[in-house]
């Protein structure tokens, strides 16, 4: 049963993912699917939530409430920077070609919004198996409170990150300058981080479900720990604030710890 409603969680990630590739067609754009990242995780874990017969339990209602309020919320916040800053670079280096070749829509397709909704379904993975293997009457155990717990820990570091971050951007007098107060005083990367350990705790709460639905899952927080640190996170992100900030940046990175919150270095 649990392996039907999967597919169904699939069919309806698809059918969004077509709705709004259709959409970036149109406008030349397909920056807005990072928005979609983290809501698309949120609509999948409130179907999970919906599909549970006989109604969800508790430990169900969690991990639900978990995933979409970090979904829902990172979802609008990346939406409105779009809307903010408008194309995002690395989409337009990624598409040069093909726009250039005239096959932008179906390597927007392909190369962009089949790709994410694969990498989107692993991911979220923990919570839908977590709710679906939680309907009535599953309790919420100690280790699920340990896992809100972290997720708690990570929501913390990645909306005061992200709202310190808009702050100072938001200041002209900070152009070109380095953010190195708050948050970003112990690690490069807050938000990132608290992404990670946001999704650990969803994870962990997925655990109290049972150890072998975790063990079925844990290639999603894994992956996420290895996109965030090794590939298209700190990496990528550093590669061009290097570039564009210089030595100030250079002088902030010997300083301050790249991914988990460090004491600053003298």
């Amino acid at each position: 049963m649990m392996f039907e409603l999967l597919l169904l969680n699939a069919a309806i990630l698809i059918v969004l993912v077509l709705i709004q590739w259709a959409i970036s067609v149109k406008i030349n754009d397909v920056s807005f699917i990072d928005a979609f990242w983290g809501a698309g995780m949120g609509i999948l874990a409130v179907a999970s939530w919906l599909h549970v017969g006989g109604g969800p339990g508790d430990l169900a209602t969690l991990i639900m409430l978990m995933t979409a309020a970090w979904g829902f919320r990172l979802g609008i916040y990346l939406f409105l920077r779009w809307r903010r800053e408008g194309e995002d670079k690395r989409y337009k280096m990624i598409l040069k070609k093909d726009r250039e070749a005239g096959r932008f829509a179906q390597a927007a397709l392909t190369r962009v919004w089949l790709m994410q909704a694969v990498l989107l379904f692993m991911v979220s993975s923990p919570a839908q198996v977590g709710i679906l293997a939680s309907g009535t009457p599953a309790p919420i155990t100690p280790l699920a409170w340990a896992g809100f717990g972290l997720w708690c820990v990570g929501v913390f570091f990645e909306w005061v990150g992200d709202w310190q971050l808009t702050r100072f951007k938001a200041d002209p007098a900070n152009h070109g300058k380095v953010l190195d107060t708050g948050l970003w005083r112990y690690t490069r990367h807050p938000n990132y981080f608290g992404d990670f350990a946001a999704w650990w705790g969803i994870w962990i709460a997925c655990a109290a479900a049972g150890w072998g639905y975790a063990a079925a899952t844990v290639i999603g927080p894994l992956f996420l720990s290895f996109t965030l640190t090794k590939w298209s996170g700190v990496t990528l992100l550093e590669k061009g604030l290097d570039k564009t900030k210089g030595d100030k940046y250079a002088d902030y990175k010997r300083r301050t710890s790249a991914f988990f919150p460090m004491p600053p270095r003298n």
